[in-house]
This record gives C-alpha cells, sequence and structure tokens, in this order.
C-alpha cells in the first residue's frame, strides 16, 4: 500500500494539541456540526505548500483537473467528491497545456469496473485500507442517532455483552452514561466520544476485563455490516454464476458468522455442498468445514460461513480458469495436478473431485495419481495418500460420484506400503517413531473403510511381522499389539507377554512408557475391563525408581490424559477397590441374542454389509 508523504490529518491535530488525529476529527466536525469545507481546504493548502509532493498524486490530479474541464463545458453546477487532500489542486488554476505535458506518454488501457460489497471491517484501519477509520460503526452510531447518543451507545453495549451471558444491568448503563459525560467535562470537550463511553464501559460494565471491551470493540466499534450493489452492476462471469448459484440453493452471503448443517440424502444440501467444495477449490473459502463435527464418510456436514468482500476480487482472479464456478474448479484443479510436487498433493485433490463433484477433474487428476505413485519411493508419502483415497471409494455412493479405476490405484499403493513398512519401521528416534504411528493408524483405518478381505489380511499379516521385530521402537511395539489384538490376530496372553517384556525391571523406564503410550493409545477400556491387564500396569508403575519417575511422568500423563473422562474415573475406582480389600468380581455378563438379532438389519443397512 503506497504512503503519502505526510498525514494530513494528524498535522492538524497536532497544531491542535490532539495526540490522536481520530479524536480531532471527531471533535472539530462530528461534533461540532457545522461546515467545515472552506476550513479543511485551507488547511490542506498550508499543508501542501510545506510538504514534498507525491510524483503520482501530480499525475492523477492533472488527470482530475482535465476531466473537470470536459464537465465544465457542459454543466455549470458541478459538485466534486474527493478526498480533501486534492481540494487545494483542483482549486488551483493550472493551463490546459501542462496538464497535457504532465499525462503526455502514458498509455490508455480498456478497463471495466465494478461494485463490490464491503463490510464495516473492512473499512477500519487495522484491515489495511488506507482511507478506512478505526472506528466505522461507531460513526454509524453518530450518523443514525438523533438523540441520546451515548446512553444508546452503552445499552448496545450492554446488549453485546448479554448476549454472551455476561450479566449487565440497567444501573451498569446508567453509571457508565454519568461516568462518560463526567470524562467528557474533565476534558473539556463538547460531548463525551468514543474514548471517554469505551473507558467507562471498560470500568464499569466489564469491570476491567479486556476480552470482554475487544468484544464490545469488534460488535460496536468496528461492526460487520455487509454492504450491498445493485443487482445491474456490471460482474465478471464467473461472479455472476456464482451469483446465480446463491439463489437456486437458497445461500445468501452474510458478513456475520453462521452455521450450517447439511444432509446430503437431500438434493438442495448436496447441491450447496458441492457449491461450497467447488468454491474452495478455486481460492475462495466462504465456507469452513467443521472436521471435528463431521467426516467425509457421514450423510451429515457442518460448516461455517462467513462472505468476505475480498471474495469479490478473488473470484475476479478466479475468472482466468473459467466462466463458471464448476469449469473454475474443474481447470485449476487439473493445474494443480499437473504441478503437484508430492503424492500426497495428488490424493488431496482427489478427495476434492469426490466432494465438489468435479467429473470433469477426475481422470486428469487419477492419471496424475498413478504417474506419481509409480514414481514416489518414500513409504511415508505413500502411506499418507492412502486414507483420503479410501475416503473417497467407501463413501463416493454417498455423493454420486463415479470412482471407476480408482480401487486399482489404492491396491497398488497398499501393496507397495506392505512391501516397504517391515524395512522403515526399524531403529527411528521418538519423533520419527510418532510420525510413523499417526500413518500406520491412518492406513489400518483406510483399510477398514474398503472392507476388502484379501487387503486387510495382506494388510494385517504385514503388521504382525513387523511388530516382531527386534529393534522396533516402544511406541511403534505397544500401537501394533493393540491393532492385532483388536483385529482378533493376538490373544490376551500373548499380549501380557509381549507387556512384560518391556515392563520388566532391567528395561529402562522410558521404553516401557512409551509401549504402553502406544498400546492405551486412544482409549482406556481395556483397562476397565481386564484385571489383568490393569494389575500389571499398576504394579510396573509402582515399581518405577524414584530417579526415573521423573521422565517417564509425562508419557504417562499424556497416555491417560488422552482417555475419556469416563473412562479414567472408571479405572481409578478400579485401583482405589483393589486397594480397599480385593476388587469385587465382575458379574457375569449374559447376552440376549434374540434382542440383539433385532438390531442386525439395520446395522446392516449402516455399514453396507452383511451383519451376522
Amino acid at each position: 500500500m503506497r504512503v503519502r508523504p505526510v498525514d494530513p490529518i494528524g498535522e492538524l491535530a497536532a497544531a491542535a494539541g490532539y495526540d490522536d488525529p481520530e479524536r480531532w476529527w471527531e471533535d472539530v466536525v462530528e461534533h461540532r456540526g457545522l461546515p467545515a469545507f472552506e476550513a479543511i481546504a485551507e488547511a490542506m493548502t498550508a499543508i501542501r505548500e510545506s510538504s514534498p509532493e507525491d510524483p503520482e498524486d501530480l499525475v492523477r490530479e492533472a488527470y482530475m483537473r482535465t476531466v473537470l474541464r470536459e464537465v465544465r463545458r457542459t454543466h455549470d453546477n458541478i459538485a466534486v467528491v474527493c478526498g480533501a487532500w486534492h481540494v487545494p489542486a483542483l482549486a488551483r488554476k493550472v493551463a490546459a497545456k501542462d496538464d497535457a505535458a504532465l499525462l503526455k506518454g502514458r498509455k490508455k488501457a480498456k478497463v471495466a469496473f465494478t461494485w463490490v460489497p464491503w463490510t464495516y471491517g473492512r473499512l477500519a484501519a487495522q484491515s489495511g485500507y488506507g482511507a478506512g477509520v478505526r472506528s466505522p460503526g461507531w460513526y454509524h452510531h453518530l450518523f443514525t442517532t438523533t438523540d441520546d447518543v451515548v446512553p444508546r451507545w452503552l445499552v448496545d453495549a450492554a446488549g453485546v455483552l448479554r448476549a454472551e451471558g455476561v450479566p449487565t444491568s440497567s444501573a451498569h448503563v446508567i453509571e457508565a452514561t454519568r461516568l462518560a459525560e463526567a470524562l467528557a467535562v474533565v476534558r473539556g470537550r463538547p460531548l463525551a466520544g468514543l474514548a471517554e463511553v469505551t473507558e467507562a464501559a471498560e470500568a464499569v460494565m466489564c469491570d476491567g476485563e479486556p476480552l470482554r471491551l475487544e468484544l464490545i470493540d469488534r460488535r460496536l466499534v468496528v461492526g460487520e455490516r455487509l454492504g450491498g450493489v445493485p443487482d445491474d452492476m456490471p460482474a465478471v462471469p464467473l461472479a455472476k454464476d456464482l451469483a446465480a448459484q446463491q439463489r437456486t440453493v437458497r445461500l445468501k452471503p452474510e458478513a456475520l458468522e453462521r452455521e450450517l448443517e447439511l444432509d446430503l440424502r437431500r438434493d438442495i444440501d448436496l447441491s450447496r455442498s458441492r457449491l461450497l467444495h467447488r468454491l474452495r477449490a478455486i481460492g475462495v473459502p466462504w465456507g469452513e468445514a467443521e472436521t471435528a463435527r463431521r467426516g467425509t464418510g457421514t450423510f451429515r456436514e457442518q460448516w461455517r460461513l462467513r462472505w468476505q468482500p475480498e471474495f469479490a476480487v478473488q473470484l475476479v482472479e478466479g475468472s482466468m480458469w473459467g466462466t463458471t464456478v464448476a469449469v473454475a474448479a474443474t481447470t485449476k484443479v487439473i493445474d494443480a495436478a499437473r504441478k503437484a510436487a508430492t503424492l500426497a498433493d495428488v490424493t488431496e485433490l482427489v478427495e476434492v473431485c469426490l466432494l465438489a463433484d468435479l467429473a470433469g477433474a477426475y481422470p486428469p487428476v487419477l492419471a496424475a495419481l498413478d504417474t506419481r505413485a509409480a514414481l514416489d519411493s518414500d513409504i511415508g508419502h505413500l502411506m499418507a495418500a492412502i486414507p483420503a483415497l479410501a475416503r473417497t471409494l467407501r463413501y463416493g455412493d454417498v455423493r454420486r460420484t463415479d470412482l471407476a479405476g480408482l480401487s486399482t490405484v489404492t491396491a497398488s499403493l497398499l501393496a507397495r506400503v506392505c512391501a516397504g513398512l517391515p524395512a522403515a519401521a526399524g531403529s527411528l528416534s521418538d519423533e520419527a517413531a510418532e510420525q510413523l504411528r499417526e500413518r500406520v493408524d491412518g492406513v489400518h483405518s483406510a483399510v477398514a473403510l474398503l472392507d476388502d478381505d484379501e487387503l486387510r489380511e495382506r494388510w494385517l499379516t504385514t503388521l504382525s511381522s513387523v511388530s516382531q521385530r527386534a529393534d522396533l521402537h516402544g511406541l511403534l511395539a505397544g500401537r501394533l499389539t493393540r491393532l492385532l489384538l483388536d483385529a482378533g490376530r493376538l490373544g490376551i496372553a500373548e499380549v501380557l507377554r509381549r507387556l512384560r517384556l518391556p515392563l520388566t525391571v532391567g528395561t529402562p523406564p522410558a521404553h516401557g512408557a512409551a509401549w504402553v503410550e502406544g498400546f492405551l493409545g486412544g482409549g482406556g477400556l481395556l483397562l476397565v475391563h481386564d484385571d489383568t491387564l490393569l494389575d500389571l500396569l499398576d504394579g510396573w508403575v509402582a515399581d518405577i525408581p524414584a530417579e526415573a519417575f521423573d521422565d517417564v511422568l509425562p508419557l504417562l500423563r499424556r497416555t491417560f490424559g488422552g482417555f475419556a473422562a469416563g473412562e479414567r474415573r472408571a479405572i481409578g475406582e478400579r485401583i482405589a477397590g483393589s486397594g480397599a480389600g480385593g476388587r469385587a468380581a465382575a458379574e457375569p455378563l449374559v447376552l440376549d441374542h434374540e434382542r440383539a438379532a433385532l438390531a442386525l438389519p439395520t446395522l446392516s443397512a449402516l455399514l453396507g454389509r452383511e451383519i451376522r
């Protein structure tokens, strides 16, 4: 952003003894209510006479005067709307030939323009908009409130706090109003300004809490009002197509953030989801998917929507990819696949094709995936690519997407992972072991999604082979043992045998803690239901030497801290019961097969496979 050599408002404020230009403008112009055009023009003239000129300003003003001369030939009464800085240049008499000489050699360029909606947040100075103000919401209040300006402002501030659960009574508003007006009198101001009402709200209504004051500043002082433009304003074809689709799916762009829950079984919600994903593909993140609350593998999606003014500019930039949202997203995804540096980058694009329903981009992206997979030999890259492909294969039918050819690529990648994992799992550092564990978990979940017995058997056989390596990191050894136990490939007796090895006295406690972390990571139900396993771990923790306990504690705390609150409570109760004279024997579990059979048809329909 270009900066003018001098800040004229700042100079005038400093001359009047103000350290804040905004406050000076508020006192002299906003609160006085008197015409100040002539005085401001005179002040600007004086400042420009003693300040260096900006060459770009001189050229702009020469063109402005040229246009003004043309208009004066056909009109007598003319009003010019411009920045106060330019007033002296337009009022000064300058020969037409001088302006022509200054503009000579400048090439004319054909341009197209349009209006875009702007928000108060973008008008604020901190957003980077050079001609903005720090408090557009405050000035909106001044221009729209005819009486009781300060009390009404503080009533609105109380409403903001109440909406967030902060108790704020009418007494707070009354006392804050008195304090703001008293501060204005002490400071010799004609009316309590933003500084006074802010300090009064902070002291009386916010109890000095900066977070509450920040909330008022964001909601009121700045505000998030979104402007509008006429429907007949010129717009790029991409923006027109987006506007048409927004009307079709009944999604209105709004500056305030709101949540949107979609059910992909409904046609309109499926169309909304595709539109939001396509916009993200072309760099317009109107919606943020709540990944913590939904997965690609469900019929529901949770979004947070918020329209930003700069999206209009990004739509103009995105027009180079196509004239419609679908075409632009397709073209950009194909280009991204061609330029992708890693295999994981391409697999992400495969999932984008699924989510955004970009059928035209799918064949080129799949070809790029096949090529990149053949050339990439890094086992970590191959493992990172499989989860996205598995999600795409498993849930493509939910989005009614044709995924022919992808299963072959996925099976090929998994075969290469199974071949390379044993060599990649030995002699790893703590950081490398943690990274590999996360990727093993990702591939394991992906194999379960694929519902292919042959692939599942190959993967479990590989895990079984790797788990028996002598140089395997404790974190990986524990994790692989847990996965094999859950899959039914290991019995509890073998698990206990493996667990005793790292928990023996001669083994470093840190290695045993890493094994426990890998084995128990993700849930502690095993400890709740298996007394033998719980006793073994309890005894091992009790036998850790005092000098080694400080080193082991962070690992154990991280492991047990990941358990659900109910699991931790149940484990604590069982440990306490054991110390009080023996753990009570659990009642035998009696399964009612007839009642359980009633749920099997529903489970089969949900999982897409027959459950017996």
